[in-house]
């Protein structure tokens, strides 16, 4: 049976003096549609047809609807965490962080992992948006994944801890200097006389791996070196892109004598090329990664690399959602600093490499 759209004397009504009164039910009467369909488009999820969503825009200007006002919500003792992936040392990291400030502050961390990785990454948002939730830390996603007007639907706080970047300046966001840690890493390895520098950056797509990849430029270009294109290899910032972009750069006629790997992960599998090869960091390749997680103290030679504060970042997220800091009205933007760490994967240029 067809739906009787509001006569132009009810939608007055409507509109007029019992605005304040008007319900979801009234609005889907108005364009034609069901209540879900209503409630969707208010919720800014995807499902919904153009023409189909400017109907139900439209009468909810003509009817005047309003959602109410939640001055202070109810808490219920739950923050989500949504990452990635956990297979590696800065997700554990980061969960770490984020699940000890949430104890501290007396509540109970929800986790989803997306698997962004796989061609049908989870749906998260809309099972989110389905139930209440007092705050939400979204980790290592990226604007191709989660678009900003997705993340303009959750209705409770929420923070980006920014590992990809991209994201405007009204989404709050925490991240770290990639820029200067990048920068560091590359002037460590020129003071140990390296000149024959390679990088194995992140994807070509994210802010994090080009921020990175342009302070090794920088410190090339400040020591007055020119940068060599056939140095720089792409990456995934796992093991698996760390070793096929050391293969790549130890095939050169004049392959390097030390490599900056845009992560940990990736020096690990730089690493591992050395080994089927014969050779040994930091002898014959000085290694350079970037995170500090765990897995540095078990490499053998433990790992230099550039520290980025992980489990600050989360707990800083966490606490921000259930205790904003920042003025009402103004998104919160942090960047903390990385540091260089100085461990055996380093050394001076040697006086003869070996070759393969």
């Amino acid at each position: 049976m067809a739906i009787e759209p509001l006569a132009p004397s009810a939608r007055k009504r409507a509109a007029g003096k019992r605005a304040s009164r008007v319900t979801i039910a009234m609005v889907a009467r108005e364009a034609g549609v069901s209540v879900p369909t209503v409630s969707k488009v208010l919720n800014g999820r995807d499902e919904v047809g153009p023409d189909t969503r400017r109907r139900v825009q439209d009468a909810l200007s003509s009817t005047g609807y309003q959602r109410r006002a939640r001055s202070e919500p109810r808490k219920v003792g739950l923050v989500d965490f949504v990452i990635t992936e956990l297979d590696t040392g800065w997700a554990s990291e980061l969960l770490r962080g984020a699940e000890q400030e949430a104890y501290r502050l007396g509540t109970q961390l929800v986790l989803t992992v997306t698997h962004d990785r796989q061609a049908n990454p989870r749906d998260w948002l809309r099972t989110l948006t389905s139930r209440p939730t007092d705050g939400v830390v979204l980790v290592g996603s990226s604007t191709r994944h989660v678009p900003a007007s997705r993340l303009r639907t959750i209705e409770a706080p929420f923070v980006v801890i920014d590992q990809f970047g991209g994201y405007e300046q009204d989404i709050p966001t925490i991240g770290a200097t990639n820029w200067a840690g990048g920068f560091a890493a590359t002037e460590h390895l020129l003071e140990l006389g390296h000149r024959r520098i390679g990088v194995i950056t992140g994807p070509d797509d994210v802010r994090c791996s080009l921020e990175r990849l342009d302070g090794y430029r920088a410190a090339l270009r400040r020591a007055g070196l020119p940068v060599d294109e056939s140095l720089v290899r792409q990456g995934d910032f796992y093991a698996e892109g760390g070793r096929r972009g050391a293969a790549a750069l130890l095939d050169l006629p004049e392959p390097p004598t030390a490599v900056f790997a845009g992560s940990d992960q990736q020096a690990a599998g730089v690493y591992e090329e050395l080994r089927v090869r014969g050779l040994r960091a930091p002898e014959d390749l000085s290694v350079i990664g970037f995170d500090d997680t765990d897995i540095c103290e078990w490499l053998y030679p433990r790992l230099t690399t550039i520290r980025q504060p992980l489990a600050q970042m989360a707990v800083l997220a966490v606490r921000n959602v259930l205790e904003p800091a920042q003025p009402a009205g103004e998104s919160l933007r942090l960047e903390l600093s990385t540091s260089l760490v100085v461990r055996e994967s380093t050394g001076p240029l040697p006086g003869k490499r070996r070759r393969k």
